[in-house]
């Protein structure tokens, strides 16, 4: 008797019960088929510097892109980079919302925006022992490994020091742009990165802009 063969398994990691963290829980990854190691990436943090921060944002219709973003992306996809967006996503440790909320987001981001080489999210509570959620270097490592780039040759553009000292951290270069969050300056330049030497821009285009400069 013939047998069909089994569906291929998803490649996207699956969440695990947050009683099971005995073993080393994983990010969620979201690979584009097709990517096929790029020469550098650019990695994007999500809430505040992709899109407008909206806090355990799982509605579709309250995604809005920051200014400047689209410009940035169109450049850095003319130079050939790998484009990725990394997030903690901790309303998910605490059943805030879901997985099918945060892919819904991301679906909508693209929609707006263009397609995105990979998204690594954190779904994990920053007391879980993950090692991916931020400021540990598990999350931007994740999303250079599913690029097949080393960290040296990718770039984290974020408006939180968290996200920049997780890429700092796993090898990755950094870029500080000013955060869209509530509590930030709504204008005015970025502050300096009080981590370590990085560089700053005033806007993503700007960071796009530095990244392309010879």
């Amino acid at each position: 008797m013939a047998y069909l063969a089994a569906p291929p398994q998803p490649t996207v990691p699956q969440p695990r019960p947050s009683d099971g963290l005995r073993d080393r829980p994983e990010p969620w990854l979201f690979v584009r088929p097709g990517v096929d190691n790029p020469t550098g990436a650019v990695l994007f943090e999500r809430d505040g510097t992709l899109i407008q921060d909206v806090a355990c944002n799982g509605d579709p219709a309250m995604v809005h892109p920051v200014a400047g973003i689209r410009a940035a992306l169109a450049a850095l996809r003319g130079a050939r980079l790998a484009l990725g967006v990394i997030s903690n996503q901790s309303g998910v440790a605490r059943g805030v919302i879901g997985r099918a909320q945060v892919e819904a987001v991301q679906a909508r981001a693209e929609a707006l925006l263009g397609p995105v080489d990979v998204w690594a999210v954190c779904p994990h509570g920053p007391h879980d022992g993950c090692g991916c959620h931020m400021p540990d270097a598990g999350l931007v490592s994740a999303a250079c490994r599913a690029l097949g780039l080393p960290p040296g040759r990718v770039t984290v553009v974020a408006g939180s020091d968290t996200v920049i000292e997780a890429a700092l951290t796993a090898g990755a270069h950094a870029i500080r742009v000013p955060t869209t969050r509530p509590t930030a300056t709504a204008a005015g330049p970025c502050p300096p990165c009080t981590l370590t030497i990085c560089r700053t821009a005033e806007c993503p285009e700007e960071a796009a802009d530095l990244l392309l400069t010879p």
